[in-house]
C-alpha cells in the first residue's frame, strides 16, 4: 500500500525535488557512515570524522590520503535503480533537482544534470598552489603518499571536510529548488548532519516523503514514510 501511495504522489506532482544521503549509494557498494556496518564502526587509528577534517588534512596529509584513497574513492561504483529513476524523472520534466550529501558523482553518471552536491565531489580535485584541476584517478594512482601537482603544490579533493563551510552557490541553488517543489522526497539520510539537514525547512510544498532504512527525526512530520531501501522503492515505481 505504501508503494501505491507513493506512486500516486509521483503521478500527481509536477515539481519533485529529491534530497538524498549515503543510503542512496549503499546499493552501489559504497558504505555509509552511521549504520552498524558503516565507516564509523570500522577500526582505524583515528575516527573517520577526525581524519576527514580540515585540521587533519593540513597536519597529517599522509594519513588523510591513506584513508581517502582506501575508503572515499569508489571509482568502480555504478548507479543503482534509485539514481536511474531520478534521472528518468528529470528527463520527463517531473523532477526539478537533486540535492545530495554524497560526493560519489553517481547521480551525474546516471544522467542527472540538476544536481546540487552539498559536500562536493571526488571527481573535482585542485592544486592548492596553482589551481590546476586533476581527476580522481590521478589522486588514486599518484606514486607517493601525498598527491602533488607538477608545480609541487599539494592537491586537495573538492569535498567539504569537517570544519569547512558549504559552498554558498550550491546552497543557494538547493534552496531555490526546494522552495519551488510541490513534492519533496528525502531518502537515505539520517538527517543528523548540519547544516545540510537544515535545508529541509525551505520546503513549502504539498507533500513530504521519507524513504530510509532507519527512523529519522522528521518521520512524524512526513505524509508518507517507508523504512526500506531507496533503490528497491524507487526502482519499483513507473
Amino acid at each position: 500500500m505504501a508503494y501505491e501511495a507513493l506512486q500516486q504522489l509521483i503521478d500527481s506532482s509536477q515539481r519533485i525535488v529529491f534530497f538524498g544521503g549515503a543510503g542512496v549509494s549503499t546499493e552501489s557498494g559504497i558504505p555509509d557512515f552511521r549504520s552498524q556496518d558503516g565507516l564509523y564502526h570500522q577500526k582505524y587509528d583515528w575516527p573517520p570524522e577526525t581524519i576527514l577534517s580540515h585540521t587533519f588534512f593540513q597536519r597529517r596529509p599522509e594519513e588523510f590520503f591513506r584513508f581517502y584513497r582506501d575508503k572515499m574513492l569508489p571509482l568502480d561504483a555504478r548507479p543503482n535503480p534509485a539514481h536511474l529513476k531520478l534521472a528518468e524523472w528529470e528527463r520527463e520534466g517531473k523532477l526539478i533537482g537533486v540535492v545530495t550529501q554524497n560526493i560519489d558523482g553517481l547521480h551525474q553518471a546516471a544522467g542527472s544534470r540538476k544536481v546540487f552536491e552539498l559536500h562536493g565531489s571526488i571527481h573535482r580535485n585542485y592544486c592548492m598552489a596553482c589551481g590546476r584541476s586533476f581527476s580522481p584517478e590521478y589522486i588514486r594512482d599518484f606514486d607517493g603518499p601525498i598527491p602533488l601537482c607538477p608545480c609541487g603544490g599539494r592537491i586537495k579533493p573538492d569535498v567539504v571536510l569537517y570544519e569547512e563551510g558549504l559552498d554558498d552557490s550550491v546552497v543557494s541553488g538547493a534552496i531555490h529548488v526546494l522552495r519551488q517543489a510541490d513534492l519533496l522526497i528525502v531518502a537515505g539520510t539520517s538527517l543528523t548532519v548540519y547544516p545540510a539537514a537544515g535545508l529541509l525547512r525551505y520546503f513549502r510544498g504539498s507533500h513530504l516523503v521519507l524513504i530510509n532504512r532507519d527512523a529519522t527525526p522528521v518521520d512524524s512530520s512526513c505524509d508518507l514514510v517507508l523504512h526500506d531501501s531507496v533503490g528497491r522503492v524507487l526502482g519499483s515505481l513507473t
